[in-house]
């Protein structure tokens, strides 16, 4: 019976110690789960990335320097639309009009000619004139073309790039202007955060108006075969919402393009590319049929209510704080929400956001997940690190705001079916601004019970996340010792009680016997 019990009591102490552990916050390792191989692709190297989540979907030696051609013109545009208005008049030099291969792509403009900064874009990404691109890095620098370069330069290490090196606004060859496919998608996707240039990639084809040195209009044409007829209809692709071409000599093909689908925004270079309109279709197929996009506000149930009574996040009637609706992350199709990893940022925290949900599956990061504040005053609340500021007189808080970046990208384009010399470097901005709404008192912060906000204090006792975690390991202690103390007791007790019986059966034989001695001594006598 003894050894039946221990048995049971072990089989329970495990139960216990599975439901304990499958109520943590982390729920996957990464040498449990697994992500899709992808295709095989006749590029020199290639990179899908998800837009809205910066996660790589797909790569392929995403590291290797290669020269970019015409997809530079993404990041002049983006500089563009940052640092200049669209109806600024771009004056033609003769740098801009002179300095450039002369069988490279261009839309012949003159000396003097003068153009709006939207239509230069235009020809920029649609037509890739790389006379265009010249003249618009000239007037964003002021009439110093290598302050635009060190401009581009300057941003593209600001968007986390570390193999990219321009020396030119359009693309033209040159040994030392390189970048990697990694550095290009991050340009990518900083461009297409800005409605402007997403515009812009998504024209089909676009009208200048006579100038001052053309009396005609100027038709131009859309020259990624994936979103645009005007090559042939082989390649178009229903998902496509634009992009950049580009091709030299040196470069081969290189290619960003665009797709949306079940709100899914995919970014796919390739360059060295020989069927590089083949390869980026194989690569979205793929990654539309492999990947899921989740809400992380509607499916983040782990953090919804802290257990007390007093304290809750998301899940009171006038909440603190709530999760970005807006956010999402994605994951293989064969992969749950609650599948995921997450942690808690404070390295971000702004006057509108309290601290970022960062989530991971199977070691990499997928997405990420503000918390926002509502504008409602709270005792305490669960994001508590990292914010400062004071409440005012009347124990009221203040209501915070953020801001919006959005940056732009180019297309680029051959004429009359064949590929130009040279592509240039398109350029696109990211511009933020924010507004902020204030409750009906001073200062930023939360009010404490006595009506006085010490956010440094509260921090420190409102990290409920990271206690939960460590009252967890605390109770598992607890049971184990528990169990072992029980375990000790059931196994010594019944040895204890067995001696006991020994004894006393001993005792009482002992006594038996010297009874019987002394009738045998007396019936002698």
């Amino acid at each position: 019976m003894t050894k039946i019990f221990a048995k049971t009591l072990f089989t329970l102490l495990v139960a216990v110690l599975i439901t304990v552990g499958l109520q943590l916050p982390v729920t996957a390792c990464a040498d449990e789960v697994s992500w899709p191989t992808g295709p095989e692709v006749t590029a020199d190297s290639a990179i899908v990335i998800e837009a809205t989540t910066g996660t790589v979907l797909y790569e392929k030696n995403a590291d290797a320097q290669h020269y970019p051609a015409s997809i530079t013109k993404i990041m002049t545009t983006l500089l563009a639309l940052e640092n200049s208005s669209l109806d600024e008049v771009v004056t033609f030099s003769a740098d801009a009009v002179y300095k450039n291969e002369g069988d490279s792509s261009h839309i012949a403009r003159d000396l003097d000619e003068q153009m709006t900064m939207e239509q230069c874009l235009y020809a920029v990404m649609l037509e890739s004139a790389n006379e265009c691109a010249y003249a618009v890095a000239e007037h964003v620098g002021e009439g110093d073309y290598q302050a635009f370069v060190d401009l581009m330069n300057a941003k593209a290490e600001e968007l986390g790039c570390t193999n990219t090196t321009f020396t030119n606004a359009n693309g033209l060859p040159d040994e030392a202007h390189v970048t990697s496919y990694r550095d290009m998608a991050l340009i990518a996707q900083a461009a297409i955060e800005n409605s402007t240039f997403r515009q812009i990639i998504g024209t089909v084809q676009y009208t200048i108006p006579p100038t001052n040195k053309h009396t005609e209009e100027t038709v131009l044409n859309n020259h990624h075969r994936m979103i645009s007829p005007y090559k042939g209809t082989t390649y178009l692709y229903e998902y496509c919402i634009g992009g950049k071409t580009g091709y030299t000599v040196a470069a081969g093909n290189t290619l960003v393009t665009y797709a949306e689908k079940d709100g899914m925004l995919l970014i796919c270079v390739v360059m060295q590319a020989p069927s590089q309109y083949e390869d980026t279709t194989s690569l979205f197929e793929y990654c539309f049929a492999n990947y899921a996009m989740y809400n992380v506000a509607e499916n983040e149930t782990r953090y919804g209510d802290t257990g007390i009574s007093t304290v809750t996040l998301f899940s009171q009637v006038d909440p603190f704080a709530e999760l970005d609706p807006d956010a999402q992350i994605i994951l293989p199709a064969t992969a749950d929400f609650t599948d995921t990893e997450v942690e808690i940022s404070y390295e971000n925290v702004s006057a509108g956001t309290v601290g970022t949900l960062v989530y991971s599956y199977g070691g990499k990061q997928v997405g990420t997940a503000d918390v926002v504040t509502t504008g409602a005053s709270a005792a305490t609340y669960l994001f508590g690190s990292g914010t400062d500021g004071s409440a005012g007189d009347d124990g009221e808080t203040t209501d915070v705001s953020g801001a919006d970046n959005d940056g732009e990208a180019e297309d680029d384009s051959t004429a009359d079916g064949s590929a130009s010399g040279g592509g240039s470097a398109g350029d696109d901005s990211a511009s933020g601004d924010g507004g902020t709404a204030d409750d009906d008192s001073e200062g930023n912060g939360l009010r404490t019970d006595s009506g006085t906000a010490d956010v440094a204090d509260r921090a420190d006792g409102s990290s409920l996340l990271k206690s939960m975690r460590n009252n967890l390991k605390w109770i598992i202690a607890v049971v184990i010792i528990i169990a072992a103390v029980v375990a000790v007791i059931c196994l010594v007790v019944p040895k204890i009680r067995r001696a006991r019986r020994r004894k006393h059966i001993r005792d009482k034989r002992y006594k038996e016997i010297k009874g019987d001695s002394g009738r045998k001594r007396r019936r002698r006598s």
